[in-house]
């Protein structure tokens, strides 16, 4: 009998890479709190794993001066951008506060996706060893 990942696994597999992903989004939103005219950005993660979100673009790099390596084009369609409480004079909308705490947040779900797809694995590994 063959095993099948997808569904040893479940969503756990899928969640752990979005929520690296969405810790690069905040990452770069806090990295950026000073910068005039920043847009926090954000992923929708709920939205993202029902499978709701359009089919992603794709970017074109036109000129050589654009950073393809800050936040990966193929999730351009993913984004999306924050609506501040208090926007800045110089309009940037990030909210220090509040992105520490959700890229805390995004921290701890992540470890509790990777300590359910550790345990997924034991207990495959346990499976195949017939124990």
């Amino acid at each position: 009998m063959a095993i099948s990942f997808d569904s040893a696994l479940g969503i756990h597999e899928s969640a752990t890479l979005l929520r690296a992903r969405r810790a690069e989004v905040l990452a770069n939103n806090i990295a950026n709190a000073d910068t005039p005219n920043f847009k926090a950005q954000d992923i929708d993660f709920r939205s993202i794993l029902a499978g709701e979100m359009p089919k992603q673009l794709e970017m074109a790099q036109t000129s050589e001066s654009h950073q393809s390596n800050l936040i990966n084009p193929d999730h351009a369609a993913e984004m999306m951008f924050r609506v501040p409480r208090q926007p800045a004079i110089d309009g940037n909308t990030v909210e220090v506060q509040e992105e520490m705490a959700r890229y805390t947040e995004n921290a701890l779900d992540y470890q509790a996706s990777f300590d359910f797809l550790s345990r997924k694995f034991k207990g495959l590994t346990r499976a195949l060893k017939g124990e």
